[in-house]
């Protein structure tokens, strides 16, 4: 007998492929949070987040659950993820758009829909932004303008806002620590949602949506939180009560078997925290990603409210992740798997929700949606097209993820299979290596790099390396 979901179900598979096609095409919502970690999503592995709208959207998408950004730093990253480029194939390691290491003439991923007949517009951050600087006054930050139609910024009071304040970190880089500037200043704020940046971004992009719902569109839309400082309406801390906070666990020696390059910039003990302070640093970042999420609800909200989500592609995902007080670090930078893995959900209508475990990159994104959409790239794109794992789950798009950091002059690389996570500092390793089991450490505590048993392990990532980074300089840019 014949299935009476059979018919809708091969309409909607035959509708998905055919994007691109003819007169229809599909549009593009991405949706991107700032230095958001996989461990405050309750749709990964933390209970403890409050985060409905991206679970609901997880729920109805593909969850990739070894996604990682390939530089843990937000301009480095959002340059390579929107060039297409590796950092180190570009030379993009700074706060910039990347437009001025690929040229004129190469297509960023917006800029390839606005060529192909696409309204594109940004609303606040997508190409790097000072935070929370260029949010305070408004600016566009190192933007690229041949991307977009057009262009919107969302101002907001950040660390000014009026209400509860609180630092709860010393400055580690000046003798006086400041209220402002990207350090862990909470804001308890007065005033609803729309006093702040991120609230005033999903009302622009609601706006957009309903105004540009008879066109195709690629609307890029970005949220600030739960970047530093920790500002949100103070209703939204009100679930994460600091005194309630489980700190991670802290382990005795810690940082001896690692070198002191793999010590985070920011630590608690060089911060200076206390144990309260940590504890109320964790449930304000909790406050700040409640806030956020609600605002990504308003957007898929109104999605659905204007008919557009069977044919609407959505993203969402961060630019990286934060450490959280993990082996004592805080904020971003390190190659560790807090502060370089990524939450990363794409919906594509017609396709039933499931979950990926294949390592993939945010590098990934550009020629995913070009093929999703029918576009043609112009063949330099240094990602892999993520398309098979929609269709199947199953599929692993690469044997390893590869990342890069910088401090001062020393570069960082992370080599990170399904087994192992290999961290090399310095192209000759000068600057030391870690190695940790993923199947038996996944919290990152034991180094096994200089044991005499994993040598093999530990050679077999160098020539790695040395292969990856051959390969991603051996660009066309030349």
């Amino acid at each position: 007998m014949k299935s009476i979901y059979s018919i809708p179900l091969i309409f909607l598979f035959i509708t998905q492929w055919s994007f691109g096609q003819g007169d229809t095409k599909p549009n593009v919502l991405f949706i991107i949070s700032d230095d958001l970690t996989n461990t405050a999503v309750s749709a990964y592995e933390n209970a403890a987040g409050h985060t409905p709208n991206i679970d609901q959207l997880a729920a109805e998408g593909t969850l990739f659950t070894r996604a990682y950004c390939q530089f843990p730093v937000c301009g480095p990253s959002r340059a390579s993820m929107l060039s297409g480029y590796y950092p180190h194939g570009t030379g993009t390691f700074g706060y910039v758009s990347g437009r001025e290491q690929i040229g004129p003439d190469r297509q960023m991923w917006p800029q390839l829909f606005k060529d192909n007949g696409y309204y594109t517009a940004r609303v606040s951050k997508i190409y790097h932004m000072g935070v929370p600087g260029d949010i305070e006054k408004g600016t566009d930050g190192t933007d690229d303008p041949a991307s977009w139609t057009e262009r919107f910024n969302s101002q907001g009071p950040e660390w000014l806002a009026e209400g509860e304040s609180e630092l709860v970190q010393n400055n580690p880089f000046s003798l006086k620590p400041k209220q402002g500037g990207n350090v862990m200043t909470i804001v308890k704020a007065e005033g609803d949602d729309l006093v702040h940046s991120d609230g005033k971004t999903a009302e622009k992009a609601s706006e957009l949506i309903r105004k540009h719902k008879d066109q195709p569109f690629f609307l890029a839309v970005g949220f600030v939180r739960p970047h530093v400082p920790f500002v949100a309406p103070k209703s939204y801390f009100d679930p994460f009560p600091y005194q309630e906070v489980v700190l991670p666990p802290k382990v005795i020696n810690d940082w001896d078997d690692i070198p002191e390059r793999g010590i985070n910039y920011v630590t608690t003990k060089h911060a200076k925290m206390s144990e309260e302070q940590e504890k109320k640093a964790v449930a304000a970042y909790y406050a700040s990603v409640a806030y956020m999420d609600a605002q990504v609800g308003k957007v898929l909200k109104t999605l659905k409210d204007e008919g557009l989500e069977d044919n609407t592609i959505v993203i969402f995902t961060s630019d990286h992740g934060f450490h959280l007080g993990e082996h004592g670090f805080w904020m971003k930078v390190s190659l560790r798997e807090e502060s370089v893995r990524v939450p990363l959900i794409i919906k594509v209508p017609g396709q039933q929700p499931q979950v990926c475990h294949s390592l993939v990159e945010l590098l990934d994104l550009y020629p995913t949606v070009a093929e999703l959409a029918g576009l043609p790239t112009q063949g330099h794109l240094q990602g892999k097209s993520l398309v098979k794992t929609l269709e199947n789950p199953d599929q692993e798009v690469r044997e390893m993820a590869f990342s890069v950091s910088v401090r001062g002059q020393g570069h960082s690389f992370l080599l990170r299979s399904q087994k192992w996570a290999y961290i090399q500092y310095d192209e000759d390793a000068g600057g030391g290596m870690e190695l940790f089991d993923m199947q038996h450490d996944v919290k990152q505590y034991n180094n096994l790099a200089y044991l005499p048993r994993y040598q093999p392990v530990v050679a077999e990532f160098q020539e790695a390396l040395r292969t990856k980074l051959q390969e991603v300089r051996d660009n066309d840019l030349k």
